[in-house]
């Protein structure tokens, strides 16, 4: 494997219904909600291919996010259904950059969309290679 492989086919969906809890006064679902529906949405992936984040921390992995580039296309309200879209972009020696999307359920159009890169260090907060699991994953693909 190179370096800093890209290519990556494998998509992850993930569902979930906007609760009151995540909106604002006027029922759109605020800024900041999205970070979490998109975590949710890099859980489900590992865990679609049979890794755990929890297993990871047990071994001493962990995956802070290290960077976040997002764009708000159209609001979404309280009760809608989303579905957050997840692939990997990019894998480099010690990250993983993930693209991401949000629809409405049953719709096309994308209401967020970006990416999240995050990277791979150890209980210490230092920089590691990542886990020979998740660099197979380009094979899997």
């Amino acid at each position: 494997m190179t370096e800093k492989e890209t290519g990556f086919n494998r998509i992850s969906r993930v569902g979930y219904r906007v609760c009151y809890e995540d909106t604002d006064a006027g029922g759109v679902v605020y800024y900041g909600n999205y970070l979490r529906y998109l975590e949710r949405g890099r859980n489900e992936y590992l865990r679609e291919l049979g890794m755990s984040v929890r297993r990871f921390q047990e071994e001493g992995i962990f995956f802070p996010v290290v960077e976040v580039n997002l764009k708000y296309r159209s609001p979404s309200f309280l009760e809608d259904e989303l579905v957050v879209k997840t692939r990997v972009e990019e894998m480099g020696r010690s990250s993983i950059l993930f693209n991401q999307k949000v629809f409405r359920q049953g719709q096309t159009a994308v209401l967020v969309e970006g990416t999240v890169r995050v990277a791979c260090v150890d209980k210490n907060m230092s920089p590691r290679g990542l886990p020979e699991k998740i660099k197979q994953l380009r094979i899997k693909d």
